[in-house]
């Protein structure tokens, strides 16, 4: 970036997402909040923010029972285990509860899995349509050292969530997507030769991918789907004692680093 630009958004910001005039409008993406979207459902309006559009009922219904699916409400689980601990150490519940979001986004759960995936199918898409295989795309990926996010779960072999999404992609009409048919020819091609199970992350993405959400669209849609999680989490930790979350005692602590060992300052003393 030149001087010369940086110097333009020094005292100014120009946007196209939206302003709060106030006293008197908000506008949204060039509608005004109160008056024309202020009968929106919160998921839909919050995928409106997102896509600079409505993404219409259906797709707001289907992406909206993504967050059902993953509303466990378990203190064992990473992302509310953190919750409960803040709220234990008596943290706020905004603190609280961005606590555990950020822990959400990890290498072998939550958002990088699911961008991962949906940047899978993707890439899949475009070596098919360019003459490749299915399979030969899958070795490919395999070979090169990559993860197949998707596919495999830690803790169980199966993914309970998976009915219940096929569920709500027939109600709402995206049982027959594209995208969706790769997520299961994929399985089914990983089960019969590694025996690999799925997980939602497959299925959520190849849903993604054939509602047409990109890959920054996708993450910050799936961001907060936790939350619903994190809530009883939060309120049991803090109605208990302070500190009653898993309390570790010092001799419950296994440490396997050095010995202990003196010290010495720069003189040679010991400290």
């Amino acid at each position: 970036m030149t001087h010369k630009r940086l110097l333009e958004t020094e005292t100014r910001w120009r946007t196209r997402v939206g302003k709060a005039f106030l006293s008197d409008r908000i506008v949204l993406h060039g509608e005004d909040l109160h008056r024309d979207l202020g009968d929106s459902e919160w998921i839909r309006l919050y995928l409106h923010a997102i896509l600079g559009r409505d993404p219409g009922e259906r797709v707001a219904d289907l992406l909206g029972s993504y967050w059902v699916s993953t509303a466990y409400p378990d203190p064992s689980i990473w992302p509310n285990h953190v919750t409960a601990l803040a709220a234990s150490a008596r943290s706020t519940a905004s603190l609280s509860l961005m606590a555990g979001l950020s822990v959400s986004e990890a290498s072998i759960y939550g958002r990088r899995p699911e961008v991962r995936a949906l940047d899978f199918f993707y890439r899949a898409g475009e070596y098919c349509d360019g003459g490749g295989t299915l399979e030969d795309f899958v070795e490919r990926e395999k070979s090169s050292g990559r993860t197949l996010y998707g596919y495999g779960r830690p803790l169980a072999k199966t993914d309970e969530r998976i009915p219940f999404m096929m569920n709500k992609a027939r109600e709402y009409g995206f049982a027959d997507g594209r995208y969706l048919k790769m997520s299961f020819d994929v399985y089914e091609y990983l089960n019969a030769r590694y025996g690999f199970s799925m997980n939602i992350a497959a299925l959520h993405a190849g849903l993604a991918a054939d509602i047409g959400l990109n890959c920054r669209q996708y993450q910050l849609f799936m961001t907060p789907c936790f939350l619903t999680g994190m809530v009883p989490c939060y309120q049991e930790a803090i109605a208990r004692p302070e500190g009653s979350f898993f309390p570790v005692r010092c001799e419950s602590v296994e440490y396997e680093g050095p010995p202990k060992r003196d010290w010495f300052d720069t003189n040679g003393s010991i400290t």
